[in-house]
Order: structure tokens, then sequence, then C-alpha cells
């Protein structure tokens, strides 16, 4: 899995960055070590890196899941195996 943010990354921004990150390591917490979910809680602009944490998660073989959230303008991701 390439974790790196060079120009291949995306449109990333300082703001967007560190939840990126969050979610690439959630990715490789399930993908490479068998941790059966991850969930990554209360992303402030996940809506803006949904489609790359997608990308990366295919890549990875593990899939991304948008979860419901109680509080508006955030958003929960689910990190799981693609076999679930």
């Amino acid at each position: 899995m390439d974790t790196s943010t060079g120009a291949s990354a995306g449109s990333e921004t300082p703001l967007t960055e560190g939840e990126l990150r969050l979610v690439r390591q959630a990715i490789l917490m399930v993908s490479s070590y068998g941790t059966p979910r991850v969930i990554v809680a209360g992303l402030r602009y996940g809506d803006l890196i949904l489609e790359r944490c997608e990308h990366l998660a295919g890549e990875a073989g593990v899939r991304v899941v948008a979860l419901e959230t109680a509080t508006p303008g955030r958003l929960d991701l689910a990190v799981e195996p693609r076999t679930r």
C-alpha cells in the first residue's frame, strides 16, 4: 500500500491531511495486521477525503464504509476486510 503524500495523493490540504493520515493508519491495521475492524470517528473533513480513502482502501484490499453519526457535520468511517 502506498501511503506517500506526493503529487499523486490528490488535493489534500493541511486541514485534511491529518484526518487522511488517521484513515491510512486504520487501513494499514486492517490490511497488514489482521485487525478485524477499525472505526475512525468524528472526522471533520471526512466528506472531503472519502473518495481518496475509498481508493486507498481498495488498493490495500479492504473497504471503507461511511457510518451515520449523531453529530452534524462529522463523519465516521469503518475500515474492514472486503469479505465482511
